[in-house]
């Protein structure tokens, strides 16, 4: 299946990263396109109407506010649309895109090195062809299907869930610091925790509290530093976090 990419910027490079392949990709003129292709090899083409008319599946990166102009510019040369746009329904994709089958995909940048999590749905699609794109993505990591009404929770949870990621370790970094750690040592030991916890948690089943559980001791330092992050109002904050998301997506 030849794939094109129509925008190459960050989600669109870690996909193709992931992929290895070469590229046939565009972009609003950023020269990200002919960067893209000269690392993984493929070409960058001058228009999106050449991607559309050479690629199989088109996979749409670009700013949601684009969606008409990109597809007044392809429409009627789109053999398969995947669409990673935010906030974009099916109904507004198929509006533009009428009688093409469409995907609406929710990745995450560690597709990049193959550990992403790839939510998507999508309807009336011949079930050859999907499972044929999902066989794609399942190369970038776990892939699943969920219902198009909980699209924008999952954006609030795993689309931005690297940023919160990389932000917790950053700040355990600073904090750190102060206690004579550089920030070489410290982001490995940060990292290699939080890698080594989300394995035990997978094999738990996910099971967060009981993991919790199992480190802390009652009246001892990890106890004391749960106290802390609670204090300092740490599921206030994931609160907010989310329901700051989901109001851009609902616009």
């Amino acid at each position: 299946m030849q794939v094109g990419l129509i925008g190459a910027g960050n989600m669109a490079r870690a996909l193709a990263r992931g992929w290895g392949d070469p590229v046939l990709c565009s972009d609003s003129g950023s020269g990200r396109a002919r960067r893209l292709a000269e690392e993984l090899g493929g070409e960058a083409v001058e228009s999106n109407l050449e991607v559309a008319q050479r690629a199989d599946l088109v996979v749409r990166r670009h700013k949601p506010a684009q969606l008409e102009a990109v597809a007044a510019e392809i429409a009627g040369h789109v053999k398969t649309l995947a669409s990673v746009l935010g906030a974009t329904p099916i109904a507004a994709l198929r509006g533009s895109y009428p009688g093409v089958p469409v995907f609406r995909l929710m990745p995450n940048t560690p597709v990049e090195v193959r550990r992403g999590v790839v939510c998507y749905a999508t309807a009336d699609v011949d079930g050859g062809l999907e499972r044929e794109v999902v066989e794609l993505f399942e190369r970038l990591g776990e892939v699943l299907r969920i219902p198009e009404r909980l699209m924008d929770a999952v954006t609030a949870v795993t689309g931005v869930g690297p940023a919160y990621q990389a932000l917790l370790v950053e700040a355990q970094v600073e904090a750190a610091l102060r206690y004579g750690l550089d920030s070489a040592l410290a982001g490995r030991l940060i990292v290699e925790t939080m890698l080594g916890t989300a394995t035990l948690l997978a094999a738990r089943n996910y099971d967060a509290v009981a993991v919790r559980h199992e480190v802390t001791s009652p009246g001892g330092g990890t106890a004391r530093g749960l106290a802390a992050l609670e204090r300092a109002g740490i599921r206030a904050a994931f609160q907010d976090a989310i329901d700051a998301v989901m109001a851009w997506s609902r616009g």
